[in-house]
């Protein structure tokens, strides 16, 4: 696979210029010259090869050789989770881009410990776009502002079919028939302490299934990522 790289506002045909970090990187990491053909995504379904015409000093020409567009999955997942502590939850945004999560909703939950704030989540959107690099994704992964657990509930969760992982009764294994013919599936995602009764008696008045992920403990980036290989590999 030849180097990617983002570019927004790609055109689909012509010359297109390359700047700023992607710029730096062609021309300080990559050492590319003039002849050299790379990969530039839009992050919204385009990719195109491009051949360099010019590499000058903060900025890098290219010309656009050839050009597809990727649709969108017919089947998305929107993963509501608690944010862990430390670098996990940029651990969990890169594998979640990896495997093809729509979007990631960050929560705050009555037992939540982390509030990103909006310079981590811009930071986090870097991570989305080398994670789209390394793994061929051409749909940027959707990172939504942090959202409180009452309005993830009446929108998000109670708008598709969704699912609560809590384990206890009532709580089933998540299986094939749960996921079969549904467009988007929705996942929640609890802290280190769990969800209190009374958000899991919210999800489920607003349509949610709980869900079990077995008999172990896991952490939220554990518990996120299995459910999202579950609907996304399976």
């Amino acid at each position: 696979m030849p180097h990617r790289f983002h570019v927004a506002n790609l055109p689909e045909t012509g010359l297109v210029t390359v700047d700023a970090a992607e710029a730096h990187h062609i021309i300080h990491v990559l050492r590319g010259s003039v002849g050299d053909i790379v990969e530039l995504f839009d992050g919204c379904g385009l990719a195109v090869s491009a051949e360099i015409t010019s590499v000058r000093r903060r900025d890098v020409e290219l010309r656009i050789i050839a050009a597809r567009r990727d649709e969108r999955p017919a089947c998305g997942i929107i993963l509501g989770t608690a944010v862990p502590k430390g670098d996990r939850f940029d651990w969990l945004i890169e594998k979640a881009t990896e495997l093809g999560v729509t979007r990631i909703v960050p929560l705050v939950t009555a037992r939540s410990v982390v509030d990103p704030r909006d310079s981590k989540l811009d930071k986090l959107r870097q991570t989305v776009i080398a994670a789209c690099k390394q793994s061929g994704r051409n749909h940027l992964l959707e990172l939504s502002p942090v959202t409180t657990w009452s309005d993830f509930v009446k929108g998000d969760l109670a708008g598709h079919t969704s699912f609560i992982a809590h384990p206890g009764p009532g709580a089933e294994p998540l299986s094939a028939s749960h996921l079969s013919a549904q467009p988007t599936i929705v996942f929640a995602v609890g802290p280190e302490g769990g969800f209190t009764d009374d958000e899991v008696s919210l999800a489920i008045a607003h349509g949610a299934k709980p869900i079990s992920l077995g008999p172990l403990t896991l952490r939220i980036e554990t518990a996120a990522l299995a459910l999202a290989a579950r609907f996304l590999l399976d």
